[in-house]
């Protein structure tokens, strides 16, 4: 049955990976490319990037971040269940090429949409440095996956319970330095990304960043994922979701994501209580 989940794996209490039967998509889809979900009647379309396809076995990997009503519903799913709508795939496709040496950053849950792009960019012949980054172990996610598609994989956590002690950024210094870095891409939140991007502006590193997280509709009518790219007006979700990360105006985006929180916390508090009426 199309739609349907086959796997569900919790990586933490808030993040799950999902199996999906879809296999339209999954022949389609390319690296970068994102689905809309429904994932039920009352449920709001949200965006996803796919983090993976097997063509073969007709089905697409999604990661979800429990963060609001819509991705609560489909963290909460469980296998054999079925998703009302999947749509896609959507978006511009990573330009990938052979260009060098490509170092990849991924933070938190944008490790997800990062994986095929690794893979993308070490199928057409470069050699690839993976960073994966987020507070602590339990959230470091896709290690085993990243790690067979990248020549070299470091870990960084901030409180230093896994890899190496530091920031994205203190990974990303220790590799420029030691070697010419062609290529850069990054994705995670988007304060990540704001100094991922000022530091491989430091050093002349044509960047690519990932603007998925502040995408709502994902079909350009909404308006919600506007952001200043170069001093014009685009639209991540039509546009992207990848940009020139040293033209992007990180700071509105930011201000941006956080236009919504308080109602963003209502619903889900609201949510929370039904869903514990009911049982």
């Amino acid at each position: 049955m199309a739609n349907e989940i086959l796997e569900k794996v919790n990586f933490s209490e808030n993040v799950v990976k999902l199996i999906i039967r879809s296999p339209y998509i999954a022949k389609s889809r390319k690296a970068g490319h994102f689905v809309i979900i429904r994932a039920d009647a009352a449920g709001e379309r949200i965006p996803l990037t796919i983090a993976g396809s097997d063509p073969e076995q007709g089905t697409i990997m999604l990661v979800v971040q429990r963060v609001g009503v819509s991705s609560a519903k489909l963290c909460d799913m469980k296998v054999g269940d079925t998703i009302l709508d999947i749509v896609g795939p959507l978006g511009e496709a990573t330009k990938v090429h052979k260009v060098g040496t490509i170092l990849a950053c991924g933070g938190g849950v944008g490790v997800a949409p990062m994986l095929p792009i690794v893979e993308a960019f070490k199928k057409a012949g470069n050699r690839v440095v993976t960073i994966l980054a987020a507070r602590n172990k339990d959230l470091i996610i896709l290690e085993d996956e990243m790690r067979l598609h990248s020549d070299e994989l470091i870990i960084m956590t901030d409180d230093g319970s896994y890899g190496q002690k530091g920031l994205v950024t203190d990974g990303m210094k220790a590799v420029i330095q030691r070697e010419k870095i062609d290529e850069s891409i990054i994705i995670g939140p988007a304060i990540m990304m704001k100094f991922a991007s000022l530091t491989t502006k430091e050093f002349n590193i044509p960047t690519q960043a990932s603007l998925n997280t502040i995408m709502v509709d994902g079909t350009g009518m909404c308006g919600a994922c506007r952001v200043s790219v170069g001093g014009q007006t685009k639209f991540v979700c039509v546009d992207g979701p990848e940009f020139d990360a040293h033209q992007v105006d990180f700071d509105e985006m930011i201000e941006r994501l956080g236009a919504y929180k308080t109602q963003e916390k209502v619903a889900y508090e609201a949510h929370e209580h039904e869903c514990k009426r009911k049982h």
